[in-house]
């Protein structure tokens, strides 16, 4: 079908800023926890000439920033032809890998396009890394960021965090991250989704210890250290985990989009579950269905009254808006409660 195409509609007070966009589920690795069942190629992904034709429309729509990710990016053959697309539009790029094979043209390639920076995955010390992954997944991974930083990329970590890691950020920390030439160490927290559904005692960690601890180190760092969007919120250290900000609320459908290899649109990549589709770019223009008065409506047409449980008593609930709603939706199965807000963990940790 021949993608529909709508004028854009200035007055609508929505603007994309950023969108994850998965190119591929390609991987040379199928994670244990890994949210998007990673492992071969679709049949139906989306061909080089529907990929730049997505471009074309992000930029159009004002995109600034695409985190590209997998399954594994460089698995793609044309991914380069995609991020020279992206860079050449002055939309700022971020791929996110699992470092275990970057060969040198790759690099350079990456280098001379300008891009903003390459995120590699890493779980914490390399017995639980390579638990989770492959064996000697860690070693690949460490070799990968210092080349990387060899060839003047900026790069960064991100870690999910489980009931298994996230006791030993201390240890990690110490062990390998202070020694690892990055700007930026994310730290977000694993859904019970895709190869971990069902999985709930993966997200029974301390998530008030967590952020205690993050608050504690960031400023003292050699690099960045910040919490996702999935975990906090509004407890005493909220500014020092997120840079001197707050958590304002979900963006999914607001600011951020969410793309598959197939060319879904959802309000966030995270949101893996076939209700959240909002249409297929195969079928509407991007400018369509973000300009659709019927889209994204669990976010843009939020107030209050639809908190649930704990968070609907909440003084901060207007606010945070109840958190992540895809993480809401893999923890509780409601979008509007936060079932592990480290605000709730804070009064009982403290009790």
């Amino acid at each position: 079908m021949v993608a529909r195409h709508t004028k854009l509609n200035k007055s609508v007070p929505y603007r994309l800023r950023s969108c994850v966009w998965e190119i591929t589920l390609a991987c040379s690795f199928s994670c244990k926890y890994c949210g998007s069942r990673a492992g071969k190629a679709h049949e139906n992904e989306l061909s080089t000439a529907e990929c730049l034709n997505v471009v074309r429309q992000l930029r159009e729509l004002g995109l600034r920033r695409v985190n590209l990710i997998g399954g594994e990016v460089f698995m793609r053959k044309d991914w380069k032809l995609i991020v020279a697309a992206f860079c050449g539009a002055g939309i700022r790029v971020c791929i996110i890998t699992n470092g275990y094979r970057l060969a040198d043209e790759d690099l350079a390639f990456l280098r001379d396009a300008q891009i903003e920076s390459v995120a590699v995955s890493l779980d914490g010390p390399e017995a639980v890394h390579d638990a989770w992954r492959m064996k000697g997944s860690y070693a690949h991974a460490l070799e990968s960021i210092r080349r990387v930083h060899e060839y003047g990329i900026p790069v960064s970590v991100i870690t999910a965090l489980r009931k298994d890691n996230a006791p030993l950020l201390q240890e990690f920390y110490d062990g390998t991250m202070k020694q690892l030439p990055i700007f930026a160490w994310q730290l977000q927290s694993c859904a019970p989704m895709g190869n971990a559904a069902g999985s709930d005692e993966l997200v029974r960690y301390s998530f008030i210890d967590v952020i205690r601890w993050v608050a504690k180190t960031a400023p003292v760092a050699p690099f960045g250290i910040g919490i996702a969007d999935n975990a906090g919120y509004f407890t005493p250290e909220e500014p020092y985990i997120r840079g001197g900000g707050v958590f304002a609320g979900c963006s999914a459908g607001i600011t951020v989009l969410g793309i598959d290899c197939e060319g879904n649109v959802t309000g966030c990549e995270s949101m893996r579950d076939p209700s959240f589709i909002e249409g297929n770019v195969r079928e509407r223009s991007l400018a369509d269905i973000w300009y659709s008065p019927d889209t994204f409506r669990y976010n843009r047409g939020f107030d209050a009254s639809m908190l649930k449980g704990k968070c609907a008593g909440c003084p901060e609930g207007p606010y945070c808006a109840g958190g992540c709603r895809s993480y809401n939706f893999f923890t509780s199965g409601d979008l509007y409660e936060s079932k592990y807000c480290a605000r709730e963990s804070d009064k009982e940790a403290d009790k």
